[in-house]
């Protein structure tokens, strides 16, 4: 191997690397809706949290009773309940700027 020939070769695994993490981060994205991304607001982030932790909640038994027994409700109640808040978790959107 010369010695041009040693030098483009880094270069070529390297742009193979970032395409492949590129390609395996827009994966995820595809995924996984609540990864983010580089321009994910405040809002954004804030309901993807929510709604994860409430999907735990009720995918969970142990830990929809667990609820049911705090609160005096029904686990039925408590499961359509964390559903219901699921679709607005932290409010209505803010206004956006144009």
């Amino acid at each position: 191997m010369s010695r041009k020939q040693r030098q483009t070769r880094p270069l070529t695994m390297s742009s193979e690397l970032r395409y492949t993490a590129n390609t395996q981060l827009e994966h995820l994205h595809a995924r996984y809706t609540g990864t983010g991304h580089a321009d994910l607001t405040k809002y954004e982030w804030l309901t993807h949290q929510h709604r994860d932790t409430l999907s735990s909640i009720v995918g969970h038994p142990p830990l929809t009773s667990y609820l049911a027994i705090a609160d005096g409700e029904a686990v039925g109640r408590v499961k359509f309940e964390m559903t219901e808040r699921m679709l607005q978790p932290c409010g209505p959107p803010p206004k956006k700027d144009d």
